[in-house]
């Protein structure tokens, strides 16, 4: 009798030990995204190129004025 509850226990507790190590492990998803990175500038550099192009539009405007040599 002993023996049949020590293999009955037994029993038991493989197949649980079994079952419970036959999980599927969880799929992995990668993705991969571009990201765009803005430009770091400061306040000097961004000032800057607003006054040259308004200093460029400006001399635009003076060579219209004095027209084409050709």
């Amino acid at each position: 009798m002993k023996r049949l509850i020590l293999l009955g226990g037994f029993l038991a507790i493989s197949s649980t030990t079994l079952w419970s190590c036959r999980e599927e492990p969880q799929k992995t998803v990668v993705k991969e995204v571009k990201v765009e990175k803005a430009e770091n500038e400061g306040i000097l550099e961004r000032t800057a190129k607003k006054v040259d192009k308004k200093v460029n539009d400006q001399i635009d405007e003076e060579i219209d004025k004095i027209g084409d040599d050709n």
